[in-house]
């Protein structure tokens, strides 16, 4: 039996997506256990996933109230980036936005519950297509920083989605797109909204990427077998067991239901298997 406190699984692009639980220090593959028993039982402690303090209650995936409140990475602009403030000069050299915000980003076509445009880290590709649980992706621009890759999205999220309706994509493989004629259909449509927005910067800052080739991932999960939307949570049920059929996003699929791993950041868990 393994123990320790969760965060997101890890993931890495292979013919099928290889997983990996986290806890703690340990690390656990966890594509051979498909199709075997699986048990996941809650200790009843949790931990914050930035300064480590015991905590009765998680916010913002894996926080305590304190770090929930202090740090960038819990802000608003992580969900709005178009809201980013980088451009404005405002974090300090020091601040958690210049280690992230600041650096490259990608915006991107996704195909995962249907076509969906987003944005990422560069150095988070594919992992981010990965945790959104995508079967298809197409990097389309590379910008300096978060907020130009927001301000991308807002004006391209007018003609396509920007969400990912996670039912769909947990139970239908999505009908195959052809991401560059998707695109080439959507920056006709968008034109002139896309013209507007890249010229208010510098024309190094915006490269668009007309040479990128689609990335086609694939997921560990057992054909045959129904996917149940049963939410299974800690909170409310702290052993969780079943036969575990599959990995998508950041889900483990049981056939009593489903568990949203990245939740539960911070929860310390005990893992056993047969």
């Amino acid at each position: 039996m393994n123990a320790g406190r969760l965060i997101k699984m890890r993931s890495e692009l292979r013919a099928s997506v290889e997983y990996s639980l986290v806890l703690g220090e340990q690390t656990i593959p966890l594509n051979s256990y498909i199709g075997r028993d699986f048990q996941l039982s809650f200790t009843g402690n949790i931990y914050c996933i930035q300064c480590g303090r015991k905590t009765k209650q998680s916010f913002q995936q894996g926080h305590c109230y304190p770090c929930m409140r202090r740090l960038a990475e819990c802000g608003y602009c992580i969900i709005h980036p178009e809201k980013c403030r980088i451009n404005e000069g405002h974090c300090s050299e020091n601040d958690w936005a210049h280690a992230h915000c600041g650096q490259a980003h990608i915006v991107y076509l996704a195909n995962s519950s249907s076509l969906k445009v987003g944005v990422t880290r560069q150095t988070q590709t594919p992992t981010r297509w990965i945790d959104q649980g995508a079967s298809q992706a197409l990097p389309i621009y590379r910008v300096t920083n978060r907020y130009q890759s927001g301000m991308i999205e807002t004006c391209l999220k007018q003609f396509v989605n920007d969400k990912t309706n996670w039912r769909k994509m947990l139970t239908k493989i999505p009908e195959p797109l052809d991401l560059s004629e998707e695109w080439a259909k959507l920056k006709q449509i968008a034109a002139q909204s896309l013209m507007t927005t890249i010229q208010a910067f510098p024309a190094e800052d915006i490269v668009e990427l007309s040479n990128s080739e689609p990335v086609h991932l694939k997921y560990p999960v057992l054909d045959g077998h129904p996917i149940s939307l049963n939410q299974l949570s800690f909170d409310k049920t702290p052993q969780i067991s079943g036969t575990l059929l599959g990995i998508k996003g950041q889900y483990l699929l049981l056939n009593s239901g489903l568990i949203n791993i990245r939740k539960f950041s911070g929860y310390e868990v005990c893992v056993d298997s047969n």
